[in-house]
């Protein structure tokens, strides 16, 4: 199968990639970047294009069967969906993977939510067969915690106390892959999530465990939080974000029973632990 990958030079879509490439299919991935396109893991193909010209949503789905849709978070993310699904259609492309937001009905006022509806809706109505894919936050967002965390002994995404049901990116890669194959996913939603509830504190505290020292959680102020964030995020993702954490501090974003039931049917096997997840990057962290 020859699969389209948008998104597939960031933290979920390289996963994606990989996932693909271990099941030997052909695999393109779209990029902005010639930079980006040279250091593609061996087996896939760059492709340069931009999702808001015409002429690269009127070239890049030839001869491609499935899509792997991420628009990266952006004030034009909503744009670049539809475009693509246009694409898509035009082109005749028989399967589509989208990666959406867990319960996005649930806060469609934040952007990083809202922008992900219409882009559901208009693949629904397509007429391409798909499957759409719900992540809670992911354990790999702490990457971005790593100065915080090894120098200061301080974790700064402010969560909350009422907890999300955090996922790793390797079991989104391993469902979108799976998403491919299986033909009891299409037409379906799968919300995906870990097993466990995380809260700040708790986070914090896996974090002393596996790096041996004591790590404070943040807290939950946001004027804080942003005036620390102002030096490494854009005004306008800046201001998304803290709704984002403003919503997950007041609401939390938790998995229900039924949802882990069809992800496990998905993956066919438990979701990975995000302690699991931490131990293994604190060791490569400490060894790096």
């Amino acid at each position: 199968m020859k699969i389209l990958v948008i998104g597939g030079t960031g933290t979920v879509g390289s996963q994606v990639v990989n996932e693909l490439l271990a099941r030997k299919m052909d695999v393109r991935v779209l990029t902005r970047s010639s930079q980006h396109a040279e250091i593609l893991p061996k087996g896939a193909v760059g492709v340069i294009g931009d999702l808001l010209d015409p002429k690269t949503i009127r070239t890049i789905f030839d001869d491609v069967e499935g899509v792997f849709l991420l628009n990266a978070v952006s004030p034009t993310e909503t744009h670049e969906g539809i475009m693509a699904v246009n694409g898509a259609r035009m082109a005749g492309v028989k399967r589509i993977v989208y990666l959406s937001v867990h319960d996005l009905e649930k806060a469609p006022h934040l952007p990083h939510f809202g922008s992900k509806m219409a882009v559901e809706h208009v693949i629904k109505i397509s007429g391409i067969a798909y499957t759409i894919l719900r992540p809670n936050n992911f354990f790999q967002n702490d990457f971005w915690s790593k100065e915080a965390l090894m120098t200061y002994g301080i974790y700064s995404q402010p969560i909350g106390d009422i907890g999300l049901t955090r996922v790793d990116v390797r079991d989104i890669a391993q469902a979108a892959v799976l998403s491919f194959l299986k033909s009891e996913t299409e037409g379906q939603t799968y919300n995906l999530a870990g097993p466990d509830a995380l809260t700040g504190k708790t986070t914090a505290e896996a974090w002393s465990r596996a790096l041996g020292k004591p790590i404070l959680y943040m807290g939950n102020d946001l004027n804080a939080w942003e005036q620390q964030m102002l030096a490494y995020l854009p005004p306008w993702m800046l201001f998304d974000f803290r709704l984002m954490y403003d919503y997950f501090q007041k609401e939390g974003l938790k998995a229900r029973p039924e949802d882990m039931d069809r992800q496990g049917k998905l993956l066919g096997h438990a979701p990975r632990f995000y302690e699991d997840f931490v131990k293994e990057t604190a060791l490569v962290w400490k060894n790096g």
